[in-house]
């Protein structure tokens, strides 16, 4: 029984399931745990849910630089990223950057993201401002786990879609051996946007009791690259903006083990981005008005700072085996600069940003209890607390007409929710049973001063049951079924959104009925692990109600006396349904070395049940398959990519409107590694091998077929990733 084990070893040397599982040539491994599938560390392969697990090594070898690589290779996962091509005023295209991640067809902060289990800060989109969720440094993860479907009985709201958690460095994983001092440094460049990396981590053993590590990164880049070949000053431009990027961050924990079962670890982390643009795509074409931009230029911060003290007791009491809390503290801020100089009108700026401030805390216990016949039970119960500050506030030169600076687009507001969960895991011969239970009451309650609107408060009450089954047929195959409901709590931005222009004729108001995103979701899978073949499949459903969407046009024409009025509005029932199939061959040894194959395939399907529309946020269907010659020196792996087209009778257009559907492309990566020493390895890989001109949907939903500026979105061409990675 795979959670009766504790498994102690460096993930860095762990072998993943997850089909980007490096083949390790006569190195003998130990088995990969996830924490993120049952809030305890446990064989993937021993949980009824569909999961991923991109360990250190595949970080490495596959030179993963951001959450966008992170996505590259997984079935039903992508991660959205425009050119930055925003304005002032219009369209935020490109602002956030990495925006966050689409799971099955859901994306936003539909997907929760964590960092060693912490909620990181939400996305938040407003007319032309766009916040994104990308405030992390890969450099400091030593471990990705990504679970697909709702998640709300285990972590509460966001979790409709499924997770991604961020598991950073340990000190173990660098103190093999037996080691007082050990540590990695890397150095890295990318050929995608010129980025430079260069990073280190160092740890050590104090005594017995005692370890700590300090970790840092380095980054610099530029414009992510396109295939676009117009260079004008602008809207006609296809190339990308200028752009420069940078980056810091640091990682220090200290792990305390006092005995008497005691474990305590104490993380700080830190983490800055910030990016300077040259906006030459916002500069207007002669004639002249008196309102045309000249010349604009822009810069987004984000920052995020964290403490996060870690606690497990082993009790052995008749109540609880182990007694697990967490207590954090996180501070993310960002910042969005714009400048307008214009021709003879007043000259513009507006400098906004977005806060959120919040204490996590957790309490969990443990109990194992054996029963007659061979079965047991292992019950995981305990209760969460999160309270965010949440606010905005825009300032600048020249406001929009009929407002002042400094202004806000909701209020202040202070969110908070607590819960209680249940999961019994009931094991016994072939068979694996997990049902599970959360009570979830939260509440947003809004500060009235300082904005100009009538503010809500909302509070309410969601519970979320699960059931897992696992079917052990055989030694090889194992069958596993699970139903889970999920929920998701609007936010601050979405029950207050406010913005009020009486010459233009329009408004959004605040919203004191919206309800909570509910789901039920529903997997079916076969799982085999055969000596040569190891492979997963899965199908799934998933309905939602209540669908929230920002800025919805509720009432008026926009003529005078009869504003366009905007809310965030509950709407449609929305069913997405597809399958996954990932894994990878061995075909065993020949010209000196093993020879394997990792292969991934997803699709999906969607539609709002109650309009008959297409969702487009679901993906077109895509393969990855890729041939890997190993040998103990090194490896060389060619890997190919083919998207579907996404087909019209898949999309739903706006009236009288139309859109861009990508075309399906095939892309080549060739990718390899020499160990020059044990310590000392050397990553390097041409991307985009054939220069294949090529478009993401994720990337072009919403835009028009008759673009000028279509292949301003294009994908990069051909680039090389190069990365040395030393150990001592």
């Amino acid at each position: 029984m795979a959670w009766l084990v504790a498994c102690a070893c460096s993930p860095a040397l762990a072998q993943s399931a997850a089909p980007e599982a490096a083949l390790v040539a006569a190195a003998p491994t130990l088995k990969e745990v996830v924490i993120s599938g049952s809030r305890n560390e446990q064989d993937p392969d021993e949980l009824p849910v569909s999961v991923d697990v991109i360990n250190a090594r595949t970080l490495e070898e596959a030179q993963v630089r951001d959450i966008r690589d992170v996505a590259r290779e997984l079935p039903n996962v992508s991660v959205t990223r425009g050119p930055a091509r925003f304005g002032l005023a219009g369209s935020p295209t490109g602002r956030d950057q990495n925006a966050g991640f689409n799971i099955r067809g859901l994306d936003g902060n539909r997907v929760l993201m964590l960092v060693d289990g912490i909620r990181l800060p939400r996305s938040y989109v407003f007319s032309a401002n766009a916040f994104g969720r990308d405030y992390l440094d890969i450099g400091l993860v030593q471990r990705v786990e990504v679970l697909r479907g709702a998640t709300s009985a285990l972590y509460g709201s966001d979790g409709m879609a499924g997770l991604v958690n961020f598991i950073t460095a340990e000190p173990a994983a660098f103190l093999d051996g037996g080691k007082r001092l050990g540590g990695r440094a890397v150095v890295g460049y990318d050929g995608e946007d010129h980025g430079k990396q260069v990073g280190a981590t160092v740890a050590g053993r104090v005594n017995d009791t005692v370890q700590w590590l300090l970790g840092g990164n380095v980054s610099r880049a530029r414009e992510l690259d396109n295939m676009g070949t117009n260079g004008a000053a602008n809207a006609d431009r296809t190339r990308p903006n200028p752009q420069k990027d940078q980056g810091h961050a640091l990682l220090g924990k200290v792990v305390l083990t006092p005995g008497g079962g005691q474990r305590h670890v104490l993380t700080l982390e830190q983490v800055d981005k910030s990016s300077d643009y040259e906006l030459l795509t916002a500069r207007a074409k002669p004639p002249l008005a008196a309102t045309s931009v000249l010349s604009s230029q822009s810069s987004t911060d984000m920052r995020r700072s964290r403490a996060t003290w870690e606690g497990l007791w082993r009790l052995d009491a008749a109540w609880a085996d182990e007694l697990k809390a967490v207590l954090s503290y996180q501070d993310a801020h960002s910042r969005e600069y714009i400048a307008e100089d214009r021709n003879t009108a007043a000259d513009r700026v507006r400098d906004v940003t977005y806060d959120e401030r919040t204490w996590q805390a957790n309490l969990q216990g443990g109990k194992t209890l054996r029963m007659g016949g061979g079965w047991a039970q292992r019950f995981t119960y305990g209760l969460d607390h999160a309270t965010a500050k949440v606010s905005n506030l825009q300032t600048g030169v020249t406001p929009p007409v009929g407002e002042t600076f400094p202004l806000k687009r909701f209020p202040d507001t202070r969110e908070t929710s607590t819960a209680l969960y249940l999961q019994d895991e009931i094991v016994g011969g072939p068979w694996s049973i997990t049902p599970g239970v959360r009570f979830d009451h939260f509440r947003i309650a809004a500060d009235q001063a300082g904005f100009a609107a009538q503010a809500v408060s909302l509070s309410g009450s969601a519970t979320s049951p699960k059931l897992g089954v696992l079917y052990r047929a055989t030694p090889q195959w194992s069958v596993f079924g699970n139903y889970a409901a999920g929920f998701r709590a609007p936010n601050a931005g979405q029950v207050n959104a406010f913005f009020e222009n009486p010459v233009g004729n329009y408004k959004t108001l605040p919203n004191a009925h919206l309800k909570p995103e509910k789901s039920q979701n529903f997997e079916l899978g076969l799982r085999g692990r055969m000596e040569a073949l190891s492979i997963d499949m899965a199908a799934f459903t998933g309905r939602y109600r209540d669908f929230i969407e920002d800025l919805h046009q509720v009432s008026g024409t926009g003529a005078p006396g009869s504003p366009l009025v905007f809310q965030s509005v509950n709407i449609g029932r929305v069913k997405i349904s597809g399958f996954e199939v990932k894994g990878h061959m061995q075909w065993g040894s020949w010209a000196g070395g093993r020879w394997s194959t990792p292969f991934a395939y997803g699709q999906a399907r969607g539609r709002d049940e109650a309009t008959g529309q297409r969702v487009n946020t679901v993906d077109p269907a895509r393969l990855n398959v890729g041939l890997r010659y190993d040998t103990a020196g090194w490896f060389v792996r060619l890997d190919a990519t083919h998207s579907a087209a996404k087909k019209a009778s898949d999309v739903t257009v706006a009236a009288n409107g139309s859109q861009f559907l990508s075309p399906s492309y095939t892309v080549l990566d060739l990718t390899g590694q020499w160990r020059i020493r044990k310590d000392l390895r050397l990553t390097a890989g041409i991307y985009n091998l054939t220069d294949k001109k090529h478009w993401r949907w994720a990337d072009v939903r919403g835009l028009a077929a008759s673009a000028g500026f279509i292949d301003a979105y294009t994908q990069p061409g051909r680039s090389v990733r190069v990365s040395l990675a030393m150990d001592f």
